[in-house]
């Protein structure tokens, strides 16, 4: 990790350093064209150097990829209610938003309202009961492994991920879809989150450290 961390950060610094004789033959040029004009005076310097070199987007590997993939697959299967426990609102529950409502379950607040986003604040460690075969559909990504450790202002379980997981089971209809991904390395990183060592079928789309588990149970 420390290693992957510093050979990123070398990356970063020399397309910067790469950059600044560009940024100062810009500069002069457009001092050039903007001599004798006042209608774009220069008042201020600031060298953005980090993007010149850069690629036309930053991709979170495979977060990125897992959240339009199961994005795509809630469109397929076009389920009457879908319910979220604690993927990224920024990616995936944004995704399926742009097309369909979806609900959203965390035990973390959130302030503020966002179109075809319905939120309700729980811990699913402890199953609410009105939550009991609720939804033909669920999705967890990225999720399970941090419950129990606290990270999020949830209690410390040891056996927390298993806890939701068999919760997430109860809420969901019988014979639907439940979508989830989670590291694999049998590991706990406190308070970060919990690795996985299992053997299951799955559908190893990410060709990562990840694996996305799609389940019609």
């Amino acid at each position: 990790m420390i290693s992957r961390l510093v050979r990123l950060g070398s990356q970063v610094v020399w397309n910067g350093i790469r950059a600044i004789p560009p940024y100062i033959d810009g500069y002069l040029q457009l001092r050039k064209q903007l001599h004798s004009r006042t209608d774009f005076p220069v008042r201020s310097y600031y060298p953005a150097l980090f993007d010149r070199y850069d690629e036309s987007g930053h991709l979170i590997k495979h977060y990125f990829q897992q959240d339009l993939f199961v994005a795509q697959q809630i469109f397929k299967n076009t389920p009457v209610r879908h319910l979220d426990i604690g993927s990224r609102i920024d990616g995936f529950v944004a995704h399926v938003a742009t097309f369909r409502p979806i609900e959203i379950l965390d035990i973390r607040p959130l302030n503020r309202p966002i179109p075809n986003v319905s939120f309700r604040q729980a811990d699913l460690m402890a199953l609410p009961p009105d939550l009991h075969h609720y939804s033909d559909s669920i999705s967890a990504l990225h999720a399970i492994e941090h419950f129990g450790l606290g990270r999020y202002g949830d209690p410390i379980d040891v056996d927390g991920h298993l806890k939701a997981l068999a919760n997430i089971l109860q809420i969901l209809k019988p014979g639907r879809w439940f979508y989830f991904s989670l590291p694999i390395g049998p590991r706990v990183l406190c308070t970060m989150h919990i690795g996985f060592s299992i053997c299951l079928t799955s559908f190893n789309y990410l060709r990562s450290s990840t694996r996305l588990y799609i389940f019609r149970v």
